[in-house]
């Protein structure tokens, strides 16, 4: 798996950075949420704990995919303005079971 950032724009009055991505990776299956977040973690130098990955899309026959993520500044900050479902996506927050 290769990445490589294609826009990083900075939100400060949300506190994060808003980075579009790239992903090859031909002959191989579509990388994990997990890997992407890892990815983006070592490339931004952030914490893997503060990153949302909002989607990654497969180009269909290319072998790449595309992908939008959220580095908030803390765990705090993205917990107060991202939805309940996209917390839960991204395991920062515990699923409530009735």
């Amino acid at each position: 798996m290769k990445m490589e950032i294609t826009e990083k724009k900075e939100n400060a009055i949300l506190k994060r950075t808003e980075v579009r991505f790239v992903i090859d990776h031909a002959g191989e299956a579509t990388p994990t949420k997990g890997a992407v977040v890892d990815e983006i973690a070592k490339q931004t130098k952030a914490k893997r704990d503060t990153i949302v990955l909002n989607s990654i899309e497969s180009v269909y026959g290319s072998g790449k995919s595309k992908g939008y993520a959220k580095i908030y500044a803390t765990k705090e900050d993205a917990q107060a303005i991202e939805p309940e479902y996209i917390l839960k996506r991204n395991g920062m927050q515990k699923p409530e079971y009735v």
